[in-house]
């Protein structure tokens, strides 16, 4: 058995959120963070035009059950890197969405950390 990988990877290619309904949550990435869709996305996805890695949300694939623990992917980190942390997080405070983590100094410059609709973790950052 060799020891070395058969292919080499090189990091994330995209990224997508399973979602209990795709044009709540798609508005919600609009409106609330200014997200851009992209031109085209596979049936039953919203893709954003984020650089320099995609962003989707999505149906749920079949046996994925959003309601089955605490908090839909808990356990992964989505952090989202923002051009003022602070301002983005007033603007959501205000509009009602639930904060997990207040604004805090960082090595990757001030994070907080939000509950999506679906109540996935997102953490913002404004450096790095």
């Amino acid at each position: 058995m060799s020891s070395e990988p058969a292919g080499t990877v090189h990091g994330p290619d995209f990224i997508a959120l399973q979602v209990r309904d795709v044009e709540a949550a798609a508005r919600f990435y609009e409106s609330q963070l200014g997200l851009t869709r992209a031109p085209a996305a596979p049936p039953g996805a919203v893709v954003f035009t984020t650089s320099p890695i995609p962003f989707a949300v999505r149906e749920p694939l079949p046996g994925v059950d959003l309601d089955s623990g605490d908090r839909p992917g808990n356990g992964v980190a989505l952090w989202l890197r923002c051009d003022d942390a602070r301002a983005l997080h007033d603007s959501l405070a205000e509009a009602g969405v639930e904060i997990l983590r207040e604004p805090t100094p960082s090595p990757f410059g001030l994070t907080f950390a939000i509950a999506d609709p679906d109540g996935y973790a997102v953490t913002f950052h404004d450096e790095g």
